[in-house]
């Protein structure tokens, strides 16, 4: 048996505000905090540009933040997502380095946050996913190859950015004209954006999954719904949400995925198909108030209960 900790577990929350500007659109920050601390948990938010980055062989038990030096924290959790840039990446893997438990690791997050690489890698591993390609333009034309995409991805078809969270960025163009119309628009403003096109998957318009993982278990489980007709489902675009009973397909394609992109916590979606279900993408700073709203607030517990084991174990 380890011996009993006497001193405090503390942990850094990696986040884009500080704790005195948090509003109620930061509930999944608030109930971190909240439930960390009233396990007896020493944690702070540090926002990823406080950081000076200084790598040296001879000191592994601190860095520098906001000019100062710091002893290392037990855990870090990032809640950073898609919107994390190079030197948020950098700070994690100096973090890991160094023997920081980072819940999850920056390679995962970098994964999930190219949509494309991380639909590679499910399909690699033989998960069902919605059929993708990634937009060519052409240089004479400005536009795509419609002929292309109605022959492999066919009309509807969903168009999206390689990088987005929350919906954004994620577009349903009904026929060949308004795709081509959709990707001249988008050339115009940035000949260079990264764009996939997906199979419309028609049997999940307005409604999907969201299966919540920590380590490696389904601790929740909720079908999100637009309610107004539109295609996506997100709670955070006014959707609802209700429980849902996991099947043992749900319970697979949701572990195996979290464990291919090697997430600890994990949003897995799901959209339903006609003969079962579809990997949509994962996602590694996943929000849970809609989730909390159906199953009751209990994901932030699970979340911080699954920190400390690590923390412990270590």
């Amino acid at each position: 048996m380890p011996e009993k900790r006497v001193t405090p577990i503390t942990g850094w929350i990696i986040y884009k505000r500080e704790e005195k500007d948090l509003t109620e659109k930061n509930y999944e920050i608030i109930r971190l905090l909240q439930v960390a601390r009233s396990k007896g948990i020493d944690i702070q938010i540090i926002s990823p540009d406080k950081f000076e980055l200084i790598i040296d062989r001879h000191d592994n038990k601190s860095i520098v933040i906001n000019d100062a030096v710091h002893q290392l924290p037990d855990f870090i959790l990032p809640r950073t997502g898609s919107s994390s840039k190079y030197f948020t990446l950098a700070v994690l893997r100096q973090l890991e380095h160094l023997g920081v438990y980072v819940c999850n690791t920056a390679r995962s997050i970098e994964l999930v946050k190219d949509k494309l690489q991380c639909h590679q890698v499910m399909a690699f591993n033989n998960l069902p996913i919605p059929k993708t390609m990634l937009v060519k333009f052409l240089k004479d034309t400005k536009s795509v190859d419609t002929t292309i995409v109605a022959r492999e991805i066919g009309f509807p078809a969903i168009v999206k950015n390689i990088t987005g969270s929350k919906g954004s960025g994620v577009y349903l163009t009904e026929s060949a004209s308004k795709f081509k119309d959709l990707m001249e628009l988008i050339y115009a403003n940035n000949p260079h954006a990264n764009i996939i096109i997906q199979k419309y998957i028609r049997n999940s318009h307005g409604r999907d999954l969201r299966v919540f993982v920590v380590g490696g278990r389904i601790v929740a489980c909720m079908q999100r719904s637009s309610g107004d007709g539109d295609f996506k489902a997100n709670f955070s675009r006014g959707g609802s949400t209700e429980c849902f009973i996991v099947t043992p397909e749900i319970e697979w394609l949701a572990i195996e995925t979290a464990k291919i992109t090697g997430l600890d916590i994990a949003g897995i979606d799901l959209l339903f198909d006609e003969d079962g279900f579809k990997v949509c993408e994962a996602n590694s700073s996943p929000g849970f108030r809609g989730l909390e709203l159906a199953v009751g607030q209990f994901i932030a517990e699970q979340i911080i209960d699954y920190i400390i084991f690590r923390v412990l174990q270590k």
